[in-house]
């Protein structure tokens, strides 16, 4: 999920970092920057990636260089949600009217594919074939956001939505599997602690959850890589709640076997912003991340 209406922006003293990882933990830095906050990078065919900052979508080289905007028109302000079609020509995006917009990646129209349904959607996975988004649907009470927070399917076409889960644990951040028949996400189903999310998978059709993630760590954001053969995930110290900004927190690289056994580990400050959204290369190679280290 992404975080409030207003724009982050860096603290004094403070750098955003992207950051490029291979599978064995070695990383590369992309950019650096002490004057914008951004978050949550995508990786497309063409080997830039695509962030948001200051409600805007920019894309960056991988190989290293400067930010550039991608031009848009009717596109609100958009939060650290967005994916990219399995094509690469549409980013689809989570903007702080609580819609998801789709735009095409060389810049245009954006058009909203959302339903006018009362609800807050927050966009993370896209199918393989580009027909279903997943996203997470809030229906706050009484200023709790998390009131309801359950995993639904949205056609592409904005044809139909359905839901996956439904419970009073909140979910988040879904992916599709590669062979598009598995929903892999964080959710809080396991334990009745407020705040201790683990990685779980369940089919599109809603039977047959999995556990993947059994430690005291609070487990977020789930992505596979495009062979499907591993995993990243975001870890944040025991007793976090929610996804928070500025904490120290570790990337899990692990094998899709075993969750549990991570083969990589990265350590860095970061947190709301780091790696919201599915950032790996097309060849699965790599992934991109942002860290944001104080002083």
């Amino acid at each position: 999920m992404a975080d409030s209406p207003s724009f982050r922006t860096l603290q004094p003293g403070q750098t955003c970092q992207v950051w490029v990882s291979d599978l064995s933990g070695s990383t590369r830095l992309v950019y650096e920057t002490r004057h914008t906050l951004f978050e949550a990078p995508n990786w497309d065919p063409d080997g830039q990636l695509v962030l948001n900052a200051e409600g805007l979508l920019w894309e960056v080289p991988a190989t290293g260089g400067e930010p550039q905007r991608i031009p848009t028109e009717g596109l609100p302000p958009v939060n650290n949600d967005h994916v990219l079609a399995p094509d690469g020509e549409t980013i689809y995006a989570s903007a702080h009217d609580w819609h998801i917009y789709a735009v095409p990646r060389a810049g245009g129209k954006a058009l909203q594919v959302s339903l006018d349904d009362g609800r807050m959607h927050f966009l993370h996975g896209i199918s393989p074939d580009g027909s279903v988004l997943a996203y997470v649907a809030l229906e706050p009470e009484a200023g709790n956001w998390w009131a309801h927070a359950n995993v639904r399917l949205l056609a592409a076409d904005s044809s139909w939505d359905i839901p996956l889960t439904d419970s009073s644990r909140p979910d988040d951040a879904p992916e599709f599997s590669l062979d598009g028949q598995w929903v892999y996400f964080n959710t809080e189903l396991f334990t009745t602690a407020e705040g201790h999310a683990q990685i779980a998978r369940v089919s599109i059709d809603g039977s047959d959850l999995e556990r993947l993630t059994h430690d005291e760590q609070v487990d977020w954001f789930p992505h596979l890589s495009p062979d499907g053969t591993h995993a990243v995930y975001l870890s944040f110290p025991p007793g976090t709640t929610g996804h928070p900004a500025d904490k120290p927190v570790q990337l899990r690289i692990v094998d899709v076997s075993d969750w549990d056994t991570p083969t990589a580990t990265i350590d860095l400050f970061g947190g709301q912003g780091t790696m919201n959204v599915a950032s790996w290369s097309p060849d699965g190679s790599e992934f991109a991340y942002v860290a944001y280290p104080l002083g």
